[in-house]
């Protein structure tokens, strides 16, 4: 199978379901942007060594490619997978309060950074906000799955949770941000 077919050479793209809309559409910068915070979970995936963090990093991937099959499937189609549910939320919210578990409470900003590892954590987050502003803008556009949104602002919070358990792991402390 080729990876080109050239049907990507005009300025409009397909949506499953046939519906044909510009290549700078808010919902192709959505999914756009969601498949952006899927490459940098991979390269965090690829560079961090603990099997806890690695086995969730992977999980996200799978639900972050999900959700780039719900955007680009109209609500009343079936998508080739399957939609983002609130118990996907639920789920994250899990991990999020195992993760505090294992951390110190903290009333302050984090600097990004520590170990090497938890920095691409940090970015992974800065871009799962970024997704979540996108899906705001888009909701005013069109109808979305509502978990969408909800989603990648728990992703954003575990992946935060998760960059301070990679330095706590690593023996790095968290720079707070003091004025």
């Amino acid at each position: 199978m080729k990876i080109y077919n050239k049907s990507g050479d005009v300025i409009h793209t397909s949506l499953f379901g046939g519906e044909t809309i510009a290549k700078d559409s808010l919902i192709v910068d959505a999914y756009g942007t969601i498949d952006e915070l899927n490459t940098f979970v991979g390269l965090a995936h690829a560079r961090i060594e603990d099997e806890d963090i690695k086995n969730i990093l992977k999980w996200i991937q799978k639900d972050l490619l999900n959700i780039g099959s719900d955007l680009a499937t109209p609500l009343d189609k079936q998508p080739l997978a399957e939609r983002i549910s609130m118990n996907k939320i639920k789920e994250l919210e899990k991990l999020i309060e195992k993760c505090d578990k294992e951390l110190q409470p903290i009333n302050k900003f984090v600097i990004p950074g520590g170990s090497p590892e938890s920095a691409l954590l940090h970015i992974a987050r800065a871009v799962a906000r970024r997704a979540e502003r996108r899906l705001v803008t888009l909701k005013k556009e069109r109808e979305i799955n509502e978990n969408i949104p909800m989603y990648t602002n728990r992703l954003s919070d575990l992946l935060f949770a998760l960059a301070r358990v990679m330095n706590r792991r690593k023996g790095v402390s968290d720079e707070l941000w003091t004025r």
